[in-house]
């Protein structure tokens, strides 16, 4: 493993517990300055019919590339905190001079919450691994009950935000809500845990295929969980 893989990884470690999520040929992306768009794992089109094409075009090209846009232009007026990782960032944020935090919740935020759930869409049909479904089932009590928890915290977010289903220091799976960019990394999140999976309900992730039925989204959207990568990650 070369120095910048390891480097990485332990960064990730140290800064979000056990979570040592990265995008595979992306490490930069996440844990260097300047930050940069990240390709998608599949094209545009691949995730028909349940999210359309123009879509994922204007939320990658459009939206992410501009989260990043936005995170450099702002590091850039502060160099001391350029090569520090946005997961250092994301736990040191409540001791951020106010400018950068505001930059880091929003579009640190922004650009790591949209990396983290491209990589868990996938067209390809794939199921949780058994320690995944085991630990499905002492949550909710089936994947159904699952999906039911997700959907119905994913319709309480008002206005724009995330679902994330995530892993507790225990090992417990438990859903949570963040309002616009903000995620469970953070170090004044209220609910602190490493993501296994996340929904975008801002309106750009769904409004041109489904409009206003937040509701549909949330069904639809199950048909492309990648558990494989969840089941990486949970373990």
């Amino acid at each position: 493993m070369d120095n910048s893989r390891r480097d990485f990884i332990k960064t990730s470690v140290l800064a979000a517990g056990a979570l040592t999520f990265g995008l595979p040929g992306n490490a930069s992306v996440l844990s260097e300055y300047p930050y940069s768009l990240p390709a998608l794992p599949y094209s545009f089109n691949a995730l028909e019919p349940h999210i359309d094409a123009m879509t994922m075009e204007i939320h990658h090209d459009k939206h992410h590339k501009a989260y990043i846009d936005k995170l450099n232009a702002a590091l850039e007026k502060f160099p001391e905190y350029q090569n520090k990782g946005i997961l250092n960032l994301f736990t040191q944020i409540a001791e951020l001079p106010s400018d950068l935090k505001t930059a880091i919740r929003n579009h640190g935020g922004g650009n790591w919450n949209h990396s983290f759930f491209w990589q868990i869409l996938s067209p390809e049909k794939s199921e949780p691994s058994q320690q995944l479904k085991d630990a499905i089932t002492a949550g909710f009590g089936d994947m159904d009950k699952l999906k039911a928890a997700m959907a119905k915290a994913g319709l309480s977010v008002f206005g724009s935000g995330w679902v994330w289903l995530i892993s507790t220091e225990k090992k417990e799976l438990k859903i949570v809500t963040t309002s616009n960019q903000n995620n469970p990394l953070m170090g004044d999140a209220t609910d602190k845990g490493t993501p296994v999976l996340a929904i975008d309900v801002w309106e750009h992730a769904y409004y041109l295929k489904y409009q206003n039925k937040r509701a549909d989204y949330l069904e639809g959207i199950w048909n492309l969980i990648n558990w494989k990568q969840a089941s990486e990650l949970y373990l």
